[in-house]
């Protein structure tokens, strides 16, 4: 009889998605709009001053979106929320399957969070790559340009050395200072905003300043070597981090393999903590608090990044 509902539920959903007109680009545009927050003047006033503090969902989810773009899979970001409104049906659904309501909340978010984890480190994998480029490409070009004092040069006889993304970057600088203006400030300053990296727009204000002041050409390399000290300080904390990360998932794994192990035990214990409302609400409790250790966790063992 409930199979028979689910499917009723169903086809009504399809229906009205039908009759609406609705599209999975149009429902996930419409819920950012919902969540969008209405910046009062003062918070307009910091983030012309660049000092306006970035938090909240619909932050992430801009964030998310834009690297999404910025790798070329613009149209995943759809698709990634569609799934995790899926999945959260889902999770409502298997809870009600169980007849336990109380692991509902825990069960539904853990699923609908599952796309955006994915491809949160997904993210995390090309920006890491990305910024080993930077690093790479920066330190030749630094070079090339301590030694004939002119940047546009510098990047012309390095750019064949350049991996993409990053060359994209570079030949749209050398084009627009050599094709569409011969104001090498301003072409720096367009290149400053094309990377979102605290130790590359240091090393392009540095540039600028060096086009009025050439002593100042000694001070890139010290910038560029920051990108090292980053690399490597981040890969042993990795080294460090990853002990704890595997001994959280072997406690969660503990906890959860409890469940099977109480039904080879003792059968008793096993129906109290599956049929009973005090046993649901235990499971129920574990879940929430999984979920909450795991998301403090995914926080605290993110790679360091350079602030000025």
């Amino acid at each position: 009889m409930m199979i028979f509902s689910i499917i009723s539920c169903v086809c009504v959903i399809v229906a009205i998605a039908c009759f609406l007109d609705l599209t999975p680009e149009r429902v996930t545009n419409d819920l950012i709009h919902i969540i969008t927050p209405h910046d009062t003047l003062r918070e307009k006033a910091r983030a012309i001053r660049g000092n306006k503090k970035r938090h909240g969902v619909y932050t992430k989810l801009m964030e998310m979106k834009t690297a999404l773009a910025v790798t070329g899979k613009s149209k995943s970001f759809v698709i990634v929320c569609f799934s995790s409104v899926i999945l959260f049906a889902v999770g409502a659904f298997v809870s009600v399957l169980i007849d336990n309501l109380f692991l509902l909340p825990a069960l539904s978010i853990s699923l609908a969070l599952v796309p955006f984890v994915y491809t949160v480190n997904t993210i995390a994998i090309y920006e890491k790559t990305t910024k080993e480029e930077l690093e790479t490409t920066l330190s030749i070009i630094t070079t090339s340009y301590i030694r004939n004092d002119d940047i546009v040069s510098s990047v012309r006889e390095n750019i064949q050395y350049i991996k993409p993304p990053i060359k994209d970057v570079f030949k749209a600088f050398e084009t627009e200072a050599t094709l569409v203006s011969s104001n090498i400030k301003h072409a720096l300053y367009n290149l400053k905003d094309k990377i979102d990296d605290e130790i590359f727009r240091e090393w392009c204000d540095t540039l600028i300043q060096c086009q009025d002041d050439r002593t100042l050409k000694d001070t890139l390399l010290p910038i560029v070597a920051k990108l090292t000290d980053v690399r490597i300080v981040n890969s042993e904390l990795k080294t460090m981090l990853s002990a704890a990360k595997n001994e959280y998932w072997v406690m969660v794994l503990l906890v959860v393999g409890n469940i099977p192990l109480l039904y080879m035990l003792n059968k008793d214990w096993f129906n109290t903590l599956m049929y009973e409302t005090s046993g649901k609400a235990v499971l129920g409790i574990c879940g929430v608090v999984i979920l909450i250790t795991a998301l403090f966790m995914m926080k605290f063992t993110k790679p360091i990044e350079y602030k000025r």
